[in-house]
């Protein structure tokens, strides 16, 4: 199924806007976990069995996992999600943005390698470099992002409109055109997000920085919710993954995911 299909029926079967970010650190990995990339699949691994029915998306972070040369257990742990829960989505977070030559080869890595539904992607080299993505599979676009710094380019202004705008509205109104968009739009700026689903209002938006970051989720689910009440991954990670430390890990995960999910809910 496509992007949009998966993320359509993962939306209705889990009743959930959560999406659980995958962003193993070697240090931080629990009491009985081995710390080497075997271990790091180990732990994914848990994590994902036990809050798979509380998620609509996963979000593996490659930078975590190719720092350790640990790309073939990301393979499995996509393989994973794919294969034992088809009806959630499957998002590479990798950032890509390159030439459109160059992209070529990191669609073919993003959707070939890791069978990833959706994969994130950087703007800043224009349409082309995100093309290749729109093709194979589906891009989600950063726009408005969590990090402080982010507002250094992304609130300069374009003929009296922020750059984030700019992005949001070529999104929606050229980009959508030419494949399966999103948009990745912080927690920590609800006010901008409130404009980019504005701007924007059918399309998918992958929400970080609550938990770790501090967004909050009442304040996000109102901004950037669709007319049907849906439209958006709301990540959380190391809350979620990293709840507990000791041999319960995988089971204060879920906790912790439940309740997450169960916040978003609750937002009338």
């Amino acid at each position: 199924m496509s992007f949009l299909a998966t993320l359509n029926k993962a939306w209705t079967t889990t009743n959930s806007m959560l999406c659980v970010g995958l962003d193993p650190d070697l240090d931080r990995l629990p009491d009985g976990i081995r710390r080497d990339n075997n271990g790091i699949e180990d732990f994914c691994r848990a994590i994902i069995e036990s809050t798979a029915d509380t998620a609509c998306a996963f979000k593996p972070q490659i930078a975590h996992f190719a720092a350790r040369g640990a790309e073939v257990q990301l393979e499995r742990i996509c393989k994973l999600i794919r294969e034992s829960h088809p009806n959630t989505t499957l998002i590479l977070d990798a950032k890509r943005g390159d030439i459109g030559s160059t992209a070529e080869y990191y669609a073919q890595e993003a959707f070939d390698r890791y069978g990833a539904h959706a994969v994130t992607v950087n703007p800043y080299m224009g349409t082309d470099s995100i093309e290749p993505f729109l093709k194979r599979g589906a891009a989600i676009v950063l726009c408005r992002t969590s990090n402080l710094g982010g507002s250094e380019l992304q609130n300069k202004l374009i003929d009296g409109v922020p750059v984030y705008q700019h992005i949001a509205r070529t999104a929606a109104e050229s980009w959508s055109m030419m494949g399966e968009v999103g948009l990745v739009v912080g927690a920590t700026f609800p006010g901008e997000l409130a404009e980019v689903r504005a701007i924007a209002p059918s399309l998918p938006l992958l929400v970080p920085g609550v938990g770790a970051q501090g967004g909050d989720i009442e304040a996000t689910v109102r901004a950037g919710r669709d007319s049907n009440g849906r439209g958006m991954m709301i990540n959380s990670s190391r809350a979620i993954i990293y709840a507990s430390n000791g041999k319960d890990f995988a089971s204060q995960a879920r906790g912790a995911a439940l309740a997450t999910r169960d916040a978003i809910n609750a937002v009338s």
